[in-house]
């Protein structure tokens, strides 16, 4: 038996292929980092995202060179894709923390073969999330007086304002994510340590895993940081993302001045995690070939979570609209009527038709067994979630209180090359990750070896 493996034999699991015992769990995951070479899918998928990470740099440098002034931003609309793409990074975060720390709590064994790609996926999203509020400040260079750090002129942020309140309630989710990821990691680094050959790499993996030896007192102490750790992250799911919908909540502006806004951004939020988990775990178990791993019922209650959050913001967006005519408050009116029937009605109507009724799929289970089906109504989220931001955005601010200054919003080039170079720049970092770490956590999948098959392993 492998020294790094989990003591014990474990009780039967579904939740893992037949056939497999410790040193096969092992052999099949560290395979993907320790292989000679990366396979040629890996490299195109690398070097799109890398031509697409330069467009996002040349379009950071031409914004540095020449303002703000290159976006569509206008009056009345002052916020624009900064605050959209922001909105959206952050939502798609969400979901490897709940995987991980929130299912973890409550003892869900199927988070095991996803929550170490999905807590990834949370580092890269805040990332892309983290460039678009210091640009869109218009002088990114001070971007450290958002700080309260003591200083000689005294002068200190509005704490009263939510922009001030988005900066801490980011940063310390990035680094509570952050930490829980790496501590997770150490084990896996310990056993890519033994079994590299060549010696830079394996002097890397060694400071990585901080010593690790696999002691009882290393166990416990592992065991020990990542209950605490998870237990720090919760709060965060629900905390980060109520506090990013007060962006909106706490203005007067028609359409963002709701109670509604909070559990409805963090249900959004969910929702779109999950869709973007699917849309990176069906390719990649089909491409190396872990089937065994990542399962059709891990698909399955993925969907279903998916579809139940989904449910809930089907449910925000009647609430709105219930809102908007129970006030008989004609500004409130007026702005729902025309999200539905004016200039951006056709955008409304296909984020109704990607985030409610595409979903509706998945009540089938022949559609939930299907993963091409599953990674089709996943894609539909993806877009129907960017373009619920966009509504919020757009049809609050175009049309104001003065129509003199009535005017319509569209991304220029500038604004569409910066979020697709963001799009790669994730694709980059992903690529990256599945490349030089493992992308599911080997110690945990041998927890979930049948007890056999345990058994076989250790005579």
């Amino acid at each position: 038996m492998d020294k790094h493996s989990a003591p014990g034999p474990q009780e039967p699991n579904a939740m893992i292929g037949p056939g497999h015992s410790f040193n096969s769990v092992t052999d099949k995951i560290s395979s993907i980092v320790l292989r000679e070479g990366a396979p040629r899918g890996w490299w195109i998928g690398f070097g799109i995202g890398f031509v697409l990470t330069n467009m996002m740099l040349v379009s950071l440098i031409y914004l540095f060179a020449r303002g703000t002034g290159i976006w569509g931003v206008n009056i009345p609309v002052g916020w624009g894709f900064a605050i959209i793409n922001f909105v959206w990074w952050i939502g798609i975060g969400h979901a490897g923390t709940l995987i991980s720390a929130i299912l973890l709590l409550l003892r869900q064994e199927w988070r095991t073969s996803i929550n170490r790609f999905a807590e990834a996926m949370t580092l890269f999203a805040v990332a892309c999330a983290g460039i678009f509020p210091v640009i869109h400040t218009g002088r990114p260079w001070l971007a450290y007086w958002l700080f309260p750090y003591p200083n000689t002129m005294g002068l200190w942020p509005n704490f009263r304002s939510p922009l001030i309140w988005d900066v801490f309630a980011v940063s310390t989710y990035a680094s509570v994510s952050l930490l829980f990821w790496y501590v997770g990691l150490i084990p896996d680094m310990a056993t890519l340590r033994d079994r590299t050959v060549k010696i830079i790499p394996k002097r890397i993996y060694g400071v990585l895993s901080l010593g690790w030896r696999g002691s009882v007192r290393h166990w416990h102490r592992y065991e020990t940081a990542y209950l605490l750790l998870a237990g720090l992250s919760t709060p965060l799911v629900v905390s980060v993302h109520t506090i990013v919908s007060f962006d909106f909540a706490v203005s007067i502006t028609p359409g963002w001045h709701a109670t509604i806004f909070p559990p409805y951004f963090v249900a959004g939020a969910v929702f779109a995690g999950f869709a973007m988990v699917l849309t990176i775990a069906i390719p990649l178990r089909r491409v190396y070939e872990l089937q065994d791993f990542v399962t059709a019922q891990h698909l399955d209650y993925m969907a279903r979570v998916m579809l139940a959050t989904g449910l809930i913001v089907g449910y925000g967006y009647l609430t709105e609209a219930f809102m908007a005519w129970y006030s008989a408050n004609p500004y409130e009116t007026f702005m729902m009527s025309n999200r539905m029937t004016g200039p951006y009605a056709p955008v409304y109507w296909l984020l109704i038709t990607c985030n409610i009724l595409s979903i509706q799929a998945l009540w089938f289970e022949k559609v939930r067994a299907t993963p091409i089906g599953l990674f089709i109504v996943a894609m539909f989220v993806n877009v129907g979630m960017w373009l619920e931001r966009f509504i919020i955005v757009a049809t609050s601010l175009h049309r104001d209180f003065l129509p003199s200054s009535w005017a319509m919003y569209a991304g220029t080039v500038w604004d569409w090359s910066l979020f697709i170079g963001t799009l790669g720049f994730f694709v980059s970092l992903l690529f990256l990750f599945i490349r030089f770490l493992p992308m599911i956590s080997i110690f945990e999948m041998k927890t979930m070896v049948p007890e056999a098959e345990v058994r076989e392993d250790l005579l």
